[in-house]
């Protein structure tokens, strides 16, 4: 008498399950029709960044003092890319829903449940799905980047694999939010409408919240657009990294609640409770984290090395209070070259804003207005300057050390590059297209081996 062989949730082996959502989301006309568009779009943004690359580098051949300003983060990196973050928001929701949308449409659902699978497990495997399509989709992306070192540019390997790893968090979260969508939703078209609804509100809160102190700050940084910004500035900041990871697991934790059918939704919200406020709880731990790496190769975010070394040793609290609005172009100077960096080199610094909004719409004759006082211990000084040449002597002088020597050497060359990218055109336009759509041919009719012989 044979015995079947009979599998637990527990030892059911996952292959064939990953299997069939790879299949899944690969045999689907979203995936292909993304990879599709994004070759012309990122074709064009990579070849118009390499034009005006062309243009600041003849200008810095002639000068060779402009040539320290080229970086090709900032002149290709970002833009090239930026074309794919444009993307991922607005077409790869289509993508990822379509791991889950299409089988609760179908009523299949209802029999992948009933696998020797737990739900958490059927989750995460959609989500290894959606990060294979996000591979693949990143292929015109990373074909880019080739061209680029093709011509001969240069790529610093520490701020690219950044910036990289900004977009897999970026889309990861994506594709976690689209799952989480089509586990609410009856069809993937609400599900589709509710995570364009989240991603695009982003870029409006960006626009009307950005820039605003206080309550309005925060919730700014709830925008997801704002998971970009660091890796783009060359920054790998823990707090983010560990705050994205954290809104990942939660949205993968609530699509696992909401995934069963036939559960009452009110008893779906008493379970989804727990996750919210454990995710609240590391969000709330996350923006405690202060480890943040500059990787930049002309470490823009970070003052000169000898000056980081004294200032981390500065361990006494400074206390920053600055006379701006928060619109003030010299506000928003004195946050980039000098506020940002004494933050990271500093371990306690506290910044508040200190000064009236009407003093820079000209309604105010506040004599304080622009001053900016620094404390640190019994000693306090006032400065106007927004220049760490002026700041730093100032900071030392509050805590009664002597200027660093400076370091020599150490100045970034820059990356002057005269070069034209035609031919990437003619791949973007013509050969990786063409290639495109021979794969989707090959893997919706896959030719059998009778045919292949005959």
């Amino acid at each position: 008498m044979r015995s079947r062989k009979r599998y637990s949730r527990q030892t059911a082996p996952l292959w064939p399950l990953l299997a069939k959502e790879l299949r899944e989301i690969t045999s689907g006309r979203a995936l292909w029709t993304m990879l599709l568009l994004l070759c012309p779009l990122i074709g064009y943004s990579f070849f118009q960044a390499v034009s005006l690359y062309n243009e600041a580098s003849t200008a810095a051949l002639q000068s060779p003092v402009l040539a320290s300003s080229l970086s090709p983060l900032d002149g290709i990196l970002v833009p090239t890319l930026g074309s794919f973050y444009v993307a991922v928001t607005l077409l790869f929701p289509f993508v990822a829903i379509r791991a889950l949308g299409q089988e609760k449409e179908t009523g299949a659902l209802r029999l992948l449940v009933q696998l020797p699978y737990r739900p958490s497990t059927l989750v995460l495997a959609k989500l290894a799905a959606v990060l294979a399509a996000w591979g693949l989709a990143s292929i015109p992306a990373l074909s880019a980047l080739t061209f680029w070192r093709i011509l001969g540019g240069h790529l610093a390997p520490a701020e690219t694999a950044n910036l990289l790893f900004g977009h897999l968090a970026y889309g990861l979260l994506v594709g976690a939010l689209a799952l989480f969508s089509a586990s609410i939703s009856d069809s993937a078209a609400t599900a589709a409408i509710v995570a364009l609804a989240i991603t695009i509100g982003s870029w409006v809160l960006d626009f009307t919240v950005a820039g605003n102190p206080g309550l309005l700050s925060w919730i700014a940084q709830l925008s997801l657009t704002q998971t970009l910004r660091a890796f783009e500035q060359g920054l790998l900041s823990g707090s983010l990294v560990l705050g994205t990871a954290s809104v990942i697991f939660g949205l993968i934790a609530l699509a696992t609640v909401w995934l069963p059918p036939g559960v009452p939704s009110l008893s779906k919200l008493r379970s989804s409770l727990p996750w919210v406020l454990a995710v609240a709880v590391m969000l709330g731990a996350a923006a405690q984290l202060r480890l943040t790496v500059d990787v930049t190769e002309d470490r823009r975010n970070s003052f000169p090395g000898s000056d980081q070394k004294l200032l981390a040793t500065l361990r006494l609290p400074l206390l920053v209070s600055v006379h701006l609005a928060p619109e003030d172009p010299r506000y928003a100077d004195l946050q980039r070259n000098v506020l940002a960096k004494l933050g990271r080199a500093m371990p306690n610094v506290s910044v508040t804003l200190a000064g009236p909004r009407q003093g820079f719409s000209g309604g105010s004759s506040d004599e304080s207005y622009g001053e900016v006082e620094y404390v640190y211990g019994i000693r306090s000084d006032i400065s106007r300057s927004t220049s760490p040449r002026e700041i730093l002597p100032l900071i030392y002088a509050l805590a009664g050390v002597s200027p660093p020597s400076p370091t020599p050497g150490g100045e970034y060359p820059g990356y002057p590059l005269v070069a034209r990218a035609d031919a990437a055109l003619f791949w973007f336009f013509g050969g990786l297209p063409l290639l495109i759509v021979l794969c989707w041919w090959w893997i919706r009719c896959p030719p059998s081996v009778d045919n292949f012989l005959a």
